[in-house]
């Protein structure tokens, strides 16, 4: 498939990607991320590595429409809820509105 990455064109076919995917260990996902193989690698380290671009230079939604175009699943990691502080008691209060004396 032919794509445009950072005013760049390339050729990009799965089992291409899939080869130089091999051996990469996936670092930590902060926001947008692709699913190669059995593993999970953030966009912008897929684009640096399939790209041999800097990360400043092209931007995760050009990877993810290339990704996804190759048959890829792209997914956007959603932040974990907060987790509550409050005591049984602060939380029954704060469910009705009331502050605790």
């Amino acid at each position: 498939m032919r794509c445009v990455i950072a005013r760049f064109p390339f050729d990009l076919t799965k089992s291409g990607v899939l080869e130089s995917m091999k051996g990469v260990k996936p670092e930590p996902i902060t926001g947008d991320f692709v699913v190669i193989g059995r593993r999970q690698y953030p966009v912008k380290q897929v684009g640096a590595v399939i790209t041999r671009q800097d990360r400043r230079d092209f931007s995760a939604g050009e990877v993810v429409r290339a990704m996804t175009g190759l048959g890829f699943t792209c997914r956007s990691q959603v932040p974990a809820a907060p987790v509550s502080t409050l005591t049984p008691l602060q939380q029954a209060h704060a469910s009705l509105g009331t502050t605790v004396a």
